[in-house]
């Protein structure tokens, strides 16, 4: 064991490194445990064509104040860029655009009555709706009643398939308030500004972690907490992981709700709602090709019988001079960690997928590929269902010292880099810091769980 610390956050993911940079600003000692060799944790990277590019597609919105922030005190502003992209939509083995009110027009699986329906509950759900409202009643529910079933049945029950797999019918609309919420704010005149670091996260990794260092943050990686042992006032003690045990100061746990959960003294509240908290998993194939599939950014598959849902050309978003002239794309899939997906091997994974791309774009030819890599997570989301935001921990524990801060806390929003930020920031208020200066953008994240009563 080295120095004792004011704070010892468990989880190098970002939100366990923007709080460990929120609080060394403000003077305090900070450390850091992380439990596998890399600090970054969805945001950790590999290298293809010369530079840099994450395991699960990411991309920023022109209204994520919190990200601009820490862009800004890193000082890499001049790596963030702007563009506008384009989706798509698969569904009745067509391929349609959908980037403004003429697609939508020319979209025929949907009715023209059911059009106006959609279009209408789209702006009511995104620009007005209260997310607390709706957390008793199911997206799927609220979209059959008020959009009608022509609309769910092409759109919103793939998307929600495609998401949230087996608990589809059981998200709430608050969830969906959400990330309409996201996609509207980041259109202008029917066009959508993406934004992405050159370089990739790894250029917001690297800086943060040089500023980290520079603060004298401790960055401990290789160290699972294997235990954590509770003193006589409810309060822990310490934390022992394969490196050490560390004592004294308050304990921020950053990590998913499960892990932490079997470490807690069974029938206490955070370890029961912590334990409640199920998660799912998400696989990405990345293809290296010499050409590219289509003109399209981001394409959402709403026919049954494929084992991916998102086609993202990552390629038309960031250009392939970028990448030595090769061209990249994520087939994507959420999983439920029963899902046979889950105990396949990557071979067998990528197998399955890539043969499907010739049902889509049927002059693809399969000897175009030059390269596959695939990446999978257990935790990529917290499948959230009615009454969510009941089921999430305090921030605040009971036990004296130690504090919560993770995906759970992100709810109604969708994961981000951004709104893990904003979770962080919240946190480290709640921890006493009173000179937190992040700013609070349109995020609907951070708002269950940090009350101080």
């Amino acid at each position: 064991m080295t120095g004792q610390a004011d704070l010892t956050i468990i989880g190098g993911g970002i939100t366990g490194l923007a709080s460990a940079y929120i609080a060394a600003k403000q003077g305090l000692k900070v450390r850091v445990l992380e439990a596998s060799k890399n600090f970054g944790g969805l945001l950790n990277t590999f290298e293809i064509g010369g530079n840099r590019l994450e395991y699960f597609y990411h991309h920023f919105f022109t209204h994520d104040a919190e990200i601009h922030w820490l862009v800004k005190e890193l000082g890499i502003e001049d790596k963030l860029i702007y563009k506008k992209t384009t989706m798509g939509t698969f569904r009745n083995h067509r391929l349609y655009p959908f980037n403004g009110v003429m697609d939508l027009l020319r979209f025929s699986p949907i009715s023209f009555i059911g059009k106006i329906r959609w279009g209408v509950t789209s702006l009511f759900l995104g620009k007005l709706a209260n997310w607390r409202n709706y957390e008793r009643v199911t997206a799927l529910e609220w979209f059959y009643t008020n959009a009608g079933a022509s609309a769910t049945d092409s759109l919103w029950k793939p998307m929600l398939d495609i998401k949230f797999g087996p608990y589809a019918d059981k998200i709430p609309l608050s969830w969906m308030i959400g990330r309409l919420r996201q996609r509207l704010n980041s259109r202008k005149s029917g066009d959508e500004r993406l934004g992405y670091l050159q370089g990739g996260l790894d250029t917001l990794l690297q800086a943060l972690l040089s500023k980290l260092k520079e603060l004298n943050v401790e960055l401990i990686n290789e160290a699972p907490v294997t235990a954590i042992h509770f003193d006589s006032d409810n309060c822990i003690q310490s934390v022992e992981t394969p490196k050490g045990v560390w004592e004294q100061g308050k304990f921020l746990f950053t990590i998913p709700g499960p892990m932490i959960a079997r470490m807690l003294p069974e029938f206490t509240q955070t370890q029961e709602k912590l334990e409640s908290i199920k998660y799912f998993g998400a696989v990405c194939v990345i293809l290296e090709t010499k050409h590219k599939l289509s003109d399209t950014y981001w394409i959402n598959v709403a026919d049954e019988g494929y084992d991916f849902g998102g086609i993202i050309e990552h390629t038309n978003f960031i250009g392939p001079e970028h990448y030595q002239g090769k061209h990249i794309t994520y087939l994507s899939r959420y999983f439920d960690v029963n899902d046979k997906l889950f105990q396949a091997t990557d071979k067998q994974i990528s197998d399955k997928m890539i043969p499907q791309l010739k049902n889509i774009f049927p002059d693809f030819d399969l000897a175009d590929i030059e390269n596959v890599h695939v990446f999978r997570t257990s935790y990529a989301a917290t499948v959230c269902d009615l009454n969510f935001s009941a089921r999430v921990s305090n921030c605040k524990t009971e036990f004296g010292n130690m504090y919560v801060a993770n995906m759970s806390h992100i709810y109604p929003d969708e994961r981000s880099v951004n709104n893990s930020i904003r979770v962080a920031a919240e946190a480290c208020k709640i921890m006493g810091m009173n000179k937190v200066n992040v700013p609070i953008g349109a995020s609907l994240s951070a708002q269950i769980g940090f009350s101080n009563d």
